[in-house]
């Protein structure tokens, strides 16, 4: 019911807010190069923030110039226009046309949303890439917004990312008892069912909260993103790897209706500046975490630190329970759940004797 009276109030305030995005300088023909078009993209990330926010400006630049000024998005960074978490909603009903964002900040409305965020213990970059492009995820991310009158569209990836800063060495498993952690996703199951206390924070309130104690430990992506936040000021020890988080696949969320009303040949400007988009965050990530990594230790003096074997145990095994009662919440997480779990065990045959193997011999 929550969700049709969503859908239903979404259209009504997408026609309303989507009848001014449009400047018609020609005729009305939709396959005219006459209609020039001004979008607004709110994001979950402070304006121009390393990775993600610069992420949402290089995807709006591309559009802009690959359209040559015909398709024009203005970026909005988080509290600009909407708060964080309320980024999804927005583009539903058509207060923005776009939306850069995760996946998993929505589990609350669409559990499904979920599998195309972040997997514990799941896919990296790469092979989300090909489930996604290859495999059929899209097809199936598509399926799951189609009720809120959206289209997702794949558009950064931040590769593995770091455990999380906690302001306590864990020894071992027992030291998660009691933790209260911001950590998003299916990450936030795992944790709790380890004892531990999930919070959900916007990135920008993760500084304030680690600081004055009211979460002990926080993750956010890795050292390149950490070190802009200032994160090694609030606490002394940095973990890793993520397991929580072998990739963050970020979203492009675009209003169904104004995507539609473009031209076919933007439609696809936006479809391929998504994809360079997805590329481009990646690279910038690899390039740049470890320099970022370099000065927490070398200049901040940041204890590096692995997690316990037995810790990873325990969330390895509870990750497997999260993600396959996941799996069953709904006939489509079945279909979801059913596709990225046969896709990654694919992968993983391969990436054994390819990429895992030249590593080790590397």
């Amino acid at each position: 019911m929550k969700r049709r009276n969503l859908v239903t109030g979404g259209a009504l305030a997408a026609s309303l807010a989507l009848a001014g995005c449009r400047k018609e300088t020609g005729p009305t023909n939709k396959n005219t190069r006459d209609l020039k078009f001004t979008w607004k993209m709110v994001t979950a990330w402070p304006k121009n923030f390393p990775g993600l926010g610069t992420g949402a400006e290089f995807l709006a630049n591309a559009i802009t110039t690959m359209s040559g000024g015909r398709l024009t998005v203005k970026v909005y960074g988080s509290g600009e226009l909407v708060p964080a978490f309320e980024v999804f909603d927005a583009v539903s009903a058509g207060t923005a046309q776009m939306g850069h964002a995760a996946a998993y900040y929505w589990k609350g409305k669409l559990p499904e949303a979920q599998f195309f965020g972040a997997v514990p213990f799941g896919m990296n970059a790469n092979e989300m890439n090909a489930w996604l492009y290859h495999g059929g995820g899209l097809q199936l991310w598509e399926e799951a917004y189609k009720p809120f009158g959206l289209k997702p569209l794949p558009a950064g990836q931040s590769g593995v990312q770091m455990g999380g800063w906690f302001n306590k060495e864990i020894n071992s498993k027992d030291d998660i008892k009691g933790l209260v952690m911001r950590i998003p996703g299916m990450g936030g199951d795992v944790l709790s069912r380890a004892g531990g206390t999930p919070q959900a924070l916007p990135g920008a309130e993760l500084f304030t909260a680690l600081q004055t104690g009211t979460i002990d430990a926080t993750e956010w992506v890795g050292p390149y993103n950490d070190l802009a936040f200032g994160l090694y000021q609030a606490a002394q020890f940095y973990y890793y790897p993520g397991w929580h988080e072998p990739t963050a696949c970020i979203e492009a969320l675009v209003n169904q209706q104004a995507f539609d009303e473009l031209p076919e040949d933007l439609q696809q400007v936006v479809e391929m500046a998504t994809m360079a988009a997805n590329q481009h965050m990646l690279s910038e990530f690899i390039a740049s975490n470890q320099r970022a990594l370099e000065t927490l230790q070398n200049e901040h003096q940041v204890q590096l630190r692995q997690f316990p074997s037995d810790v990873l145990q325990e969330f390895k095994k509870y990750a497997a329970e999260v993600l396959h009662e996941l799996g069953q919440h709904s006939e489509l997480s079945q279909k979801i759940y059913q596709s990225y779990k046969t896709f990654a065990e694919q992968t993983q045959k391969w990436l054994a004797v390819s990429e895992l193997a030249y590593l080790q011999t590397r």
